[in-house]
C-alpha cells in the first residue's frame, strides 16, 4: 500500500513556534541535511534503507530532530552538508528551473563551475527578467525568505514602454485586480523616463507569479525590461551578468536576522 505523503499542513504545524527548522519528517532531514533531494529521501524511507536511532524507518510520517538524531542511509550517518549562499546576475532569456523539459537555457548553466548538487533558487524570475538571483541548500532560510510573513522587501528596475504618471503608481499601490487577484506593491516610483518609455522602481512584499508585469498589463502598459536589484538590504551592485559570488558572512548573518532565525 502506497504510503502518503504529509501535508503541509501538518508540517507547518509541527514546524511552529521554538522547533522550527528542527523537529521535521525524516525525508524532509534528509533533504535539509544535503543528502539528496526530498523525493530521493521518499524513495530511501520506503526502500527500507533509512534508520533513525538504530532502528529502520519505512513511515513517511516519521518525525525527527535534525540536530539530534542519529540517521543512516545504508548503516552510514548522514552528516549535515556546508551551507552555500550565493547570488547570481540572472541573464535575461534563462528560466528559473534545474531542467527543463523544452531544452532552454537555464539558470543553472551560469553555476557550471559550482557544484550545484543540493543548490536551488530562493524563488523564482521568469525568462525574460533580470537580476538578482539567490541560491542556498539552507532550505530552513531559503523557506522563510519566501514566506510573506518575513516582508522583505524585494526591489526591481522597471522600464515600461510609454509614459507612466503617479496616478498609475499609486494604484499599484492601492492595489489592482487581476485574474481573480488583488496585486500590491509595497512602493512604486519614477526614477527617469523621456517621451518613449519609463524606468520606475517597485518594491514587493509578496511573491505572486509575474507579479509587475500582470499589474502593468493591467494599467495597459507594456513591459520592456525587468531587473530585480536587491532583497533587503542585499544589492545586486556592480557584479556582472551570468556572474556569480558567495554572500559575505554578514550578509547571510543579515538574512538570518531578517527572518528570525
Amino acid at each position: 500500500m502506497k504510503q502518503k505523503r504529509p501535508t503541509a499542513a501538518r508540517e507547518t504545524g509541527r514546524h511552529a513556534g521554538a522547533d522550527a527548522g528542527k523537529r521535521v519528517t525524516v525525508a524532509r532531514a534528509l533533504s535539509k541535511l544535503g543528502y539528496c533531494s526530498r523525493t530521493q529521501a521518499e524513495k530511501l524511507v520506503l526502500e527500507g534503507r533509512v534508520s533513525v536511532g538504530g532502528r529502520k524507518i519505512t513511515d513517511l510520517s516519521h518525525w525527527v530532530a535534525v540536530d539530534k538524531d542519529r540517521i543512516t542511509v545504508d548503516g552510514k550517518p548522514v552528516l549535515a552538508e556546508e551551507k552555500i549562499y550565493l547570488m547570481l546576475n540572472k541573464p535575461r532569456g534563462l528560466v528559473t528551473t534545474r531542467h527543463d523539459p523544452e531544452g532552454r537555457p537555464t539558470v543553472f548553466d551560469c553555476l557550471r563551475d559550482i557544484d550545484t548538487s543540493f543548490l536551488s533558487p530562493v524563488g523564482r524570475l521568469d525568462k525574460a527578467s533580470e537580476g538578482l538571483l539567490l541560491f542556498t541548500n539552507d532550505t530552513v532560510l531559503a523557506q522563510r525568505l519566501l514566506d510573506p510573513e518575513t516582508h522583505l522587501g524585494k526591489v526591481y528596475h522597471v522600464q515600461v514602454a510609454g509614459q507612466i504618471g503617479d496616478d498609475q503608481l499609486k494604484q499599484m499601490v492601492a492595489g489592482i485586480e487581476e485574474g481573480g487577484e488583488t496585486l500590491h506593491a509595497a512602493r512604486a516610483v519614477h526614477l527617469r523616463g523621456g517621451d518613449k518609455n519609463t524606468w520606475i522602481e517597485v518594491e514587493l512584499e509578496e511573491g505572486r507569479n509575474r507579479q509587475i508585469r500582470r499589474m502593468l498589463d493591467a494599467l495597459g502598459f507594456e513591459v520592456l525590461r525587468l531587473l530585480r536589484v536587491s532583497i533587503g538590504t542585499i544589492a545586486l551592485g556592480d557584479l556582472p551578468k551570468g556572474t556569480s559570488r558567495s554572500l559575505a558572512p554578514e550578509e547571510v548573518a543579515y538574512l538570518r536576522r531578517r527572518t528570525g532565525l
